[in-house]
């Protein structure tokens, strides 16, 4: 089976990345893989602040991820499956991909702000020559409507 994967993070871009990907795995018969990737910056601190830290941001993680589940669940009869990684956003998306020969096509959401798509459309298109799969970037502005649309 082909899986789709998306990025969680807190961007407005996600949300249209997500929509995009189930409208396409319940039109294709594909799975979804959810990656949400923790920086290492966010524990810099005493060891035992870091832990507290690390388990608070995996939660929040979760309850973020039971939402969209959730709705592709109930929406478009698929079962998400969510990886939590730490590291480097870029570097662990392309460790992802590598580690899981299920992945068929990455999705990622497009900031539609001026400041440009995003750190990790940026990244990833300059590498997207040599990505061993299809990348698929979401324009964040798109309306729901029209995702259906094109999905």
């Amino acid at each position: 089976m082909r899986k789709f994967l998306v990025i969680l993070d807190d961007s407005r871009e996600c949300l249209n990345a997500m929509r995009f990907a189930a409208l396409r795995a319940e039109h294709t018969g594909g799975g979804i893989e959810i990656l949400s990737v923790i920086p290492p910056d966010e524990f810099n601190h005493w060891i035992g602040v870091g832990d507290i830290m690390r388990e608070e941001a995996r939660e929040r993680i979760v309850a973020h991820f039971e939402v969209f589940a959730k709705w592709m669940r109930d929406r478009h009869q698929l079962e998400p499956h969510l990886v939590i990684r730490e590291g480097e956003p870029a570097t662990e998306i392309l460790a992802q991909i590598s580690e899981d020969p299920e992945i068929g096509v990455v999705v990622l959401g497009a900031s539609s702000g001026g400041k440009g798509p995003g750190p990790l459309v940026t990244y990833l298109t300059k590498s997207a020559g040599t990505l061993p799969i299809p990348l698929t970037i979401v324009p964040g502005d798109l309306t729901k409507e029209q995702l259906e649309g094109i999905a």
